[in-house]
């Protein structure tokens, strides 16, 4: 997709794809417009002010979130959450760092990173399960109330939701995988 776009789209594209990845301003920025944007979509009845207020709100607890993240990620790296961003943009090219230094963060990075996806893929089957659980429980909702359309986005929702979750997780888990291997290579 991105070969068939002019030069200055690409260069826009991955401009504002590297400034979310770096920035945590940029990335509250973000959060606070699609938090705004669906409290009006939802709560069109409300005060444009509470609108504001619930975004703003989201936005605090997610950038807040996303500071402890990336702060005891860089800790256990023993490196600086600028320099842990061109870390995980380097794996997701597939790029084996040169510099020894660089290389033992790297190893760290990934090996710290594979540790919380098997800690956490223990639980991936359970949180599936809870969700499937919800969209039967919301489908059979919708059938006793007489209405279908709503449960039935809803499912159709869950299962794309729980489709993407594991798409992405089996993506990072071969990305990192791969960098594991190469960096052994070395």
């Amino acid at each position: 997709m991105l070969s068939r776009l002019p030069f200055e789209e690409v260069c826009a594209v991955l401009s504002l794809k590297r400034l979310l990845d770096r920035s945590l301003a940029a990335q509250a920025t973000l959060v606070f417009l699609l938090g705004l944007g669906t409290t009006a979509l939802i709560r069109r009845d409300e005060h444009p002010a509470v609108w504001v207020f619930q975004s703003a709100l989201y936005t605090g607890v997610a950038v807040a979130v996303l500071a402890v993240q990336r702060r005891r990620a860089a800790r256990a790296v023993g490196t600086d959450a600028g320099k842990l961003a061109d870390l995980n943009r380097k794996i997701r090219r597939h790029e084996v760092p040169q510099d020894p230094e660089e290389q033992a963060a790297m190893r760290r990075l990934v090996t710290e990173q594979l540790g919380q996806m098997e800690r956490a893929g223990k639980w991936l089957p359970y949180w599936l399960g809870a969700m499937g659980l919800v969209a039967v429980g919301m489908f059979v909702l919708g059938a006793v109330s007489g209405s279908l359309v709503f449960p039935l986005l809803f499912a159709v929702g869950t299962v794309a939701l729980c489709t993407w979750v594991l798409w992405m997780r089996r993506r990072s888990l071969d990305r990192l995988r791969r960098m594991r291997q190469a960096l052994r290579q070395r």
